[in-house]
């Protein structure tokens, strides 16, 4: 076998976006089905495939045929954990869109599932494709930035008009995508900065609900993380503001690495600031530090990257570059960012699962929230979020 039979489950923006770039890429996979509840987004769908591949309605329908190997699944949040369920039930690959799901209580039972099968699951984590953050991810791993003491990631470049928020009738919802800035634009960044600097052990958080646009959702986030070893961290996402910011820096006992504008500047220092104190005798004395362009060389290759790398572990047995398991990790800390701001206090990790579904449950159930939405159209088909 060269190639992986693959159907995807869901074909609006970002499945359109994986339609065509499985359709004209060369990355071990060959599409042969494709599944939407709506008929004018098969109709687009037609548009790249022609009668080359089946067409369904009906995901189970779908799994059941015996077309397809593996799945994609590319679905609004709620629906991504019991397809990818039902996916290893019939004994297929899954990979799955991000996030995981809504809530972890529901992730982990994906995950249970992924590992009862024994097949291949991966989460579209296409942000660890790029060379700058593998690149970052090993100078912290390796331990070149020595102990962490602080991260910060400041990432208010996501943008949304009004019009996205009115786009589809469940986005920017409670009850229709679980959330708003940290489940739908931000998962990548909260992935990247807990598979570089580790998980954090406790989240407080400042969060505001439609304090830009008219939703009910957050599209103003500011967290604070507490690591095991005492580093402190912040992240701070926007929907609401332009031009934003994207910048991520990270403080070690060696130095400082700042990623912005895709380039890394890690500012050096010559030995390791807690020894030099610990000799040094002047009150204004400081470690001699070195200024370092980090190259990071390489070709970024995004979503496809991951598309590959998913095929090439069924065909070939290649590590996954972001097992689906590891999915419920960036969750947990932005339900924990959630809870932080309903409760009003710090939230330890790991996270009271049950008493977060129950508040989500809570927040749907209380909803007075109406939106008035697009609904039924193929807006913009370009694969963005």
């Amino acid at each position: 076998m060269d190639t992986v039979k693959i159907g995807i489950v869901g074909v609006g923006n970002m499945g359109f976006g994986h339609m065509r770039g499985i359709w004209e890429g060369k990355e071990g996979l060959t599409l042969t089905a494709v599944c939407d509840i709506d008929e004018k987004r098969l109709e687009a769908a037609k548009g790249v495939a022609g009668d080359a591949i089946a067409y369904y309605t009906d995901y189970k329908a779908m799994l059941a045929s015996g077309l397809i190997e593996a799945v994609l699944v590319a679905v609004p949040h709620y629906s991504h954990v019991q397809i990818a369920v039902d996916a290893f039930e019939k004994g297929l690959h899954v990979l799955c869109e991000k996030p995981a799901g809504v809530y972890t209580k529901d992730v982990r039972r994906m995950n249970e599932a992924a590992k009862k099968s024994g097949k291949v699951f991966s989460m579209m984590y296409n942000q660890r494709t790029n060379p700058v953050y593998k690149k970052v991810r090993d100078l912290v791993q390796s331990g070149e930035l020595g102990d962490l003491k602080r991260t910060s990631w400041i990432i208010t470049n996501w943008y949304r008009p009004q019009a996205y928020h009115d786009s589809s009738t469940w986005r920017s919802t409670w009850s229709g995508e679980g959330g708003g800035a940290l489940i739908n634009q931000c998962p990548h960044q909260i992935d990247l900065m807990q598979w570089i600097c580790g998980m954090p052990v406790s989240v407080s958080a400042h969060v505001k609900f439609g304090s830009y646009y008219n939703i009910e959702v957050e599209d103003d986030v500011t967290a604070y993380f507490s690591y095991a070893n005492g580093a402190t961290g912040t992240f701070i996402t926007s929907t609401g503001e332009w031009p934003g910011t994207n910048r991520f820096e990270i403080a070690g006992t060696m130095g400082r690495i700042v990623v912005e504008n895709n380039c890394i500047q890690f500012s050096r220092l010559r030995e390791d600031e807690r020894e030099f104190n610990k000799k040094n005798t002047s009150p204004f004395g400081k470690p001699e530090v070195w200024e370092c362009k980090v190259d990071a060389p390489g070709e970024n290759p995004a979503h496809g990257g991951i598309r590959k790398n998913f095929a090439n572990a069924i065909l070939k047995g290649e590590q996954l570059i972001a097992p689906g398991e590891e999915g419920i990790r960036g969750l947990t800390v932005s339900n924990a960012i959630h809870m932080s701001a309903w409760l009003g206090k710090e939230i330890a990790l790991p996270l009271d699962e049950d008493m977060y579904y129950n508040l989500l449950q809570e927040k749907i159930q209380k909803s007075t929230f109406k939106k008035n939405a697009a609904t039924g159209v193929v807006s913009d088909l370009k694969g963005t979020y």
